[in-house]
């Protein structure tokens, strides 16, 4: 692979879309995409639209019109383009901490008798505070899994924790540290033959890397839309629930709200699930959320998942190249293969939390994770080789400073 920014951006074939991000023809490098991605130009001026035309124009119109079905039909688009998911599963709304209490509460309901909830200890903060919530609630206990910080959760971690008593296991499709990759099907398949459910958080994946949701045999699954779908900052996370826990009635909402009811406008004296996917909303969504994400799965659609993996593989086998060429006293915090590495890598080194605050004062914006890990995000549509570069010799500036 060559180590030249500019022979790779001339040969990138995704290299065109950058342009249609705001900000990307700036001297700033952000390699902080896996937070926060960068807006995309066609939502400037949606968001005017819809405050003029929709908003402004049909008023509350807007409901009847598009708004009371869009957290679906924007789900069927999501599940189509970017989850592997069949239409009828996936609804928008609510934050990612508010539908992973959802799917984990509704999930150890529909395994009656069993005990446990298995989670790994370097889990992403809110997935854990989440199931000791649940656990606590319902008089459960957490089986926690060790696994390699800088890897994540494998069969051959979680296999021995699974038994009789597993109502849920609860895993991340790329950790959020590491990066790893995780054999989703593999983990399910494993959940499965215990008698439990899974439930898979795809925060660090969707968007970057290929997802199928219903090859994988998942249960319920949760995402935000701010990181590499590009919905703007607070935008509502996305729900997925397997057709078959909804046609046989085993997924019940534990948050029961007006949007959710068989007949929203009805007003009816006590609470009746709607069919299908909309039983997963509660209250009224938010509709200026979602307008980002629009844009974002077309053009996800328009470049190809496939494509757009490509170019997150490239990317990180990039910086990680220039790491080790450039950066001697850095560790390599997260997987080396492609194959179990997501769309960002982390590079630790003891005085990583005083590089990153000064470089984010030269406009070099990576993110710090402890206790000692740099993490470069790399968002594939929006990120360039030569963002990449700049990067990583700025890092090394840092370090030397």
């Amino acid at each position: 692979m060559t180590l030249d920014a500019a022979t790779l951006d001339a040969g990138d074939p995704l290299a065109p879309l950058r342009e249609r991000f705001v900000g990307a023809d700036t001297p700033l490098v952000y390699l902080d995409g896996n937070s926060l991605g960068r807006p995309l130009r066609a939502t400037a001026q949606r968001v005017r639209a819809f405050v003029e035309d929709e908003w402004g124009g049909r008023l509350i119109r807007g409901w009847d019109e598009r708004w009371y079905d869009l957290p679906l039909t924007l789900g069927d688009r999501l599940g189509e383009v970017v989850l592997g998911a069949a239409p009828g599963q996936v609804a928008v709304g609510d934050s990612t901490t508010v539908l992973l209490y959802k799917m984990a509460r509704a999930a150890v309901a529909a395994r009656p008798g069993r005990s446990e909830i298995v989670v790994d200890r370097d889990n992403f903060p809110t997935d854990r505070y989440v199931v000791e919530g649940v656990a606590a609630e319902c008089g459960l206990t957490v089986r926690w899994i060790e696994a390699d910080p800088d890897g994540g959760v494998t069969a051959e971690d979680l296999a021995p924790v699974l038994g009789p008593e597993t109502a849920l296991v609860v895993v991340s499709h790329v950790a959020y540290r590491s990066g790893y990759l995780a054999d989703v099907e593999g983990l399910a398949r494993l959940a499965h033959d215990a008698g439990a459910w899974i439930l898979v958080d795809l925060c660090h994946s969707s968007g970057a890397v290929p997802v199928q949701l219903d090859a994988w045999q998942v249960d319920v699954a949760v995402g935000c839309t701010y990181k590499y779908l590009n919905g703007g900052p607070g935008s509502p996370a996305f729900g997925y629930v397997a057709s078959r826990h909804l046609e046989d009635g085993s997924f019940a909402q534990p948050v029961q709200g007006w949007m959710g009811a068989a007949d929203s406008f009805t007003m009816g004296p006590s609470y009746a699930p709607a069919r299908g996917i909309r039983r997963l909303l509660s209250g009224t969504p938010p509709i200026v959320g979602m307008l980002g994400l629009e844009d974002m799965v077309e053009l996800l659609a328009e470049a190809g998942i496939e494509a757009v993996r490509a170019k997150s593989v490239a990317l990180t086998e990039y910086a990680v190249a220039l790491v080790d060429r450039d950066l001697p006293d850095v560790r390599v915090a997260s997987p080396r293969a492609p194959a179990v590495r997501g769309g960002h890598i982390t590079i630790a080194h003891p005085r990583m939390r005083e590089v990153t605050a000064s470089l984010w004062e030269r406009d070099v914006i990576p993110d710090f994770r402890m206790p000692d890990g740099l993490r470069i995000g790399l968002s594939p549509l929006s990120t360039s080789f030569g963002e990449v570069a700049d990067g990583v010799a700025a890092i090394g500036q840092a370090l030397s400073g």
